[in-house]
């Protein structure tokens, strides 16, 4: 699905917990999440933390988004 959204000229992050299954469907941004039960946060960390954790991975999914790439690119912090 997201080869097919970026195809028609919409660019796409895919927030991941495994990034070699995300290199294998051919996403072209990519953003390691968290963990596996928890990719956008830290239930064990509490709330306020774990919103911290996600506001840091929306942000780095936003720039990825203003980031021209020509082929896959992995996002790390």
């Amino acid at each position: 699905m997201v080869k097919e959204i970026e195809r028609v000229g919409i660019p796409v992050v895919h927030m991941c917990t495994v990034v070699p299954i995300s290199l294998t469907i051919g996403a072209n941004r990519i953003i390691p999440a968290v963990g596996i039960p928890y990719p956008l946060g830290d239930p064990t960390l509490g709330e306020v933390e774990s919103k911290k954790i996600r506001r840091n991975l929306v942000e780095r999914a936003l720039k990825a988004l203003e980031t021209p790439v020509s082929g896959q690119t992995v996002f790390e912090d």
